[in-house]
């Protein structure tokens, strides 16, 4: 199979209703089905919304609920990224994105990287993932999967795209910030994502997908903008920004081959330097070498050297520092 269409499901879903959003799932599935599609993608956190907080619990579902089982009836002959909050065997809360194909959850992926600055508070309601890995799929190429803030850190595609995947797929709930004409459409948070985007489909020569939703959830607006970025870092859709829909494109598999030829990036890194030096971080970060960056004679755990105490106090007259020199 040399060619694909990819079906992006820039959707707004409707915050906290889980059937009602998993009703309009299926039913934009039937439709991409419709299209051609052989592959579809929902946002981040799609089935549920994002501004869940105390609602985390309630509509948190575990791999072997039927309902899951109702959408995973939907994708026979067609490959399905969904995401919803997973509950686990022990009880903890993630966000995550399953692929879905043929009727089965192939894979599932677990949220790496949980932020907690500006307006995000995710690592209070959610647990953080720990297993990063690309998977086989019925389309042909390895998959990777990431969400939204993964993407945010340099190693996540990286170690996807040298695991064997040639399609990234990066789901997201962006909120827009940032509204000013001087960046490339008007919108900060785009602008940043796009060049996020095109860098990490040049440096790992993959077919990199991104998909964003949008609508409104308690005055957070999110933007949509979701993009199909091919492995030489052009663009090749681009859907609007704040508007519900299914956008479609086909993506040649062929052109994977000809950049990774042309451009052998991943051939030649070197992931056993790499975990070299970071071995050598961890252990310095945890006190367990000596830190390369600290200065000399600095204590365990400290940049910094202890400096020559001061013979007198600090803002104290010559007095008074003499009294205090005299009792000690």
């Amino acid at each position: 199979m040399q060619s694909l269409r990819i079906v992006l499901a820039q959707v707004a879903p409707v915050l906290g209703a889980l059937d009602e959003n998993i009703a309009r799932h299926l039913e934009l599935i039937a439709q991409a089905r419709d299209q051609g599609a052989d592959l579809v993608v929902f946002p981040e956190l799609g089935l549920t919304g994002y501004q869940l907080q105390d609602l985390s619990s309630d509509v948190a579902m575990r791999l072997d609920d039927p309902r899951l089982a109702r959408l995973a009836a939907a994708t026979h002959g067609l490959s399905v990224v969904l995401s919803f909050v997973e509950e686990s065997a022990d009880h903890r809360l993630f966000i995550a994105a399953a692929l879905i194909e043929d009727g089965e959850i192939s894979h599932v992926h677990r949220k790496l990287f949980l932020p907690t600055y500006g307006l995000f508070d995710e690592r209070r309601f959610f647990a953080a993932g720990d297993l990063l890995r690309a998977v086989p799929s019925r389309l042909g190429v390895g998959v990777g999967l990431a969400i939204c803030e993964d993407f945010w850190h340099l190693p996540v595609a990286e170690v996807l795209a040298l695991d064997g995947a040639q399609i990234l797929i990066n789901i997201a709930a962006s909120p827009g910030r940032d509204l000013a004409a001087t960046n490339e459409v008007g919108l900060g948070t785009a602008t940043s994502w796009r060049s996020l985007m095109r860098t990490y489909a040049q440096l790992t020569t993959s077919f990199v997908i991104f998909v964003n939703r949008v609508g409104v959830e308690e005055s957070i607006s999110f933007w949509g903008g979701s993009e199909i970025v091919g492995p030489a870092g052009e663009t090749i859709l681009s859907a609007p920004l704040f508007d519900e829909g299914l956008y479609a494109c086909d993506i040649n598999l062929a052109d994977i081959r000809r950049e990774r030829i042309a451009l052998p990036l991943l051939r030649d890194e070197r992931p056993e330097l790499m975990v070299r030096e970071l071995d050598r971080l961890i252990g310095e970060r945890a006190g367990l070498a000596t830190d390369s960056t600290a200065d000399t004679g600095a204590e365990d755990g400290l940049d910094v050297a202890p400096a020559m105490a001061p013979g007198r106090p600090i803002g104290f007259g010559r007095e008074v520092a003499r009294r205090v020199g005299d009792q000690r």
